[in-house]
């Protein structure tokens, strides 16, 4: 039972950045324009967290200048994409070699350095006699519970307010939304950047929380299972909330199973998560084969104004 409740635990925590950056690239997506600079902007995110916390020692400070820089990337992959009307998934390529390589041209010097990060807890004693829940929930870090409210707040968003409407009007036919007098460019513009500042969140997450030093590439292709799991999650934010956990729980159960002598080589235990999303991902699709698609109907289409379709 104790390995069972350490390996929830270690799944929420996993999980977390994987929740960050898939939120990110839903509301992106929702407006209708693809993000596929996952990668290179967690990376950002972590690296920048890193040398920032190295210089000032304030977690705040720290967390604003990470969401910051991911915020850049993702207003420079918006003007590429909206302004430009340039291709989506080049672009996206692109912000990705250029966060990595960038992000390992700063991190050269402080790579492997440790980091002294203490980050706040929420202690619930009342939860703490409950038995099994209490021991998971009891005392987890401020993060996770800021991004389950993320999760909760973005589905009330999406789909509970007039303005979540839009976004979806502008996701799926961006000329009509123009027509009735919606800002195409403008919510576009708001969400790509605010899911690139989700997704600064998420390296920033990753290495101040659950993995406190800077390595090269250190994302480990997290990036893009969060790309993954948008589709996974059929762009909702409550059903990405479980699809972050289980696969961080997959990445959690690929080290804990290496603790047993099992005979099974470590590498094949770090390629189940990666293994797992290629299987996931054909299941979804053999199953929605006859259903109409889920993800936004002008998804990754440039919109011109006045065009007519």
């Amino acid at each position: 039972m104790d390995l069972f409740i350490l390996l929830i635990t270690a799944a929420i925590s996993s999980g977390t950045p994987l929740l960050f950056a898939v939120l990110g690239g839903i509301i992106s997506e929702k407006a209708g324009v693809i993000n596929l600079g996952t990668e290179g902007i967690m990376l950002i995110g972590a690296v920048i967290s890193c040398i920032v916390f190295i210089q000032t020692g304030n977690l705040f400070v720290t967390l604003v200048a990470a969401v910051f820089a991911a915020a850049g990337l993702g207003f420079i992959h918006a003007f590429l994409c909206i302004s430009l009307r340039s291709n989506q998934i080049v672009s996206g390529l692109a912000i990705t070699l250029f966060g990595t390589g960038l992000s390992a041209y700063l991190g050269k010097a402080i790579a492997g350095t440790a980091l002294a990060v203490s980050v706040p807890k929420i202690k619930l004693p009342w939860l703490e006699s409950v038995p099994f829940i209490g021991r998971i929930f009891s005392n987890l870090d401020l993060f996770i519970w800021v991004s389950v409210a993320l999760a909760v707040l973005l589905y009330l968003y999406m789909y509970k307010t007039s303005l979540g409407l839009h976004l979806k009007a502008v996701g799926d036919s961006p000329s009509t939304s123009d027509v009735m007098g919606i800002s195409v460019a403008g919510y576009r513009y708001f969400h790509v950047i605010a899911g690139s500042m989700l997704m600064g969140l998420a390296g920033f997450y990753l290495i101040m929380v659950y993995s406190p030093n800077w390595i090269e590439g250190m994302t480990a292709g997290r990036g893009w299972i969060a790309i993954a799991l948008i589709i996974f999650a059929r762009w909702n934010p409550l059903y990405a909330l479980l699809c972050a956990y289980f696969f961080g729980g997959l990445d959690a159960l690929g080290f804990r199973i290496q603790l047993f002598d099992i005979g099974i080589p470590s590498y094949f235990l770090k390629m189940l998560p990666y293994v797992s999303t290629i299987l996931v991902l054909m299941f979804i699709g053999w199953k929605n084969r006859h259903n109409p698609p889920a993800e936004p109907t002008s998804l990754g289409i440039p919109y011109f104004r006045e065009q007519r379709f």
